[in-house]
């Protein structure tokens, strides 16, 4: 089964989306007790004109990243990771993000 996820990224200095961030999607490799011991690419694509991204290919539950190059957008943080954990392939899965120039926020979305 394919876990439906998608992200949005929205400026919120600028009060608009954030067009053409390059965002990467990762499954955490894992160790035999569980802890993350690196991470594999899944998957890269960018933003559209309304800061979307969507039909990514987490292919099942796990532990996955978001890794968003927000050098364009942001003077302090030019890479944002979000790592989150996916319990229920059957759910659709959104993670917003929210950016300023000094600080983000994430959250998980419907």
């Amino acid at each position: 089964m394919c876990v439906s996820l998608s992200t949005h990224v929205l400026d919120t200095g600028a009060g608009k989306p954030a067009v053409g961030v390059p965002v990467r999607l990762e499954r955490a490799a894992l160790t035999l007790d569980g802890a993350v011991k690196g991470w594999r690419p899944v998957a890269q694509t960018v933003t559209d004109a309304d800061g979307r991204a969507g039909d990514l290919p987490a292919d099942s539950a796990g532990t996955w990243r978001l890794v968003f190059d927000t050098a364009g957008h942001s003077a302090f943080h030019p890479e944002v990771a979000v790592v989150f954990v996916i319990r229920d392939a059957a759910e659709h899965h959104h993670v917003p993000l929210l950016l300023a120039p000094y600080g983000y926020t994430t959250y998980r979305g419907a």
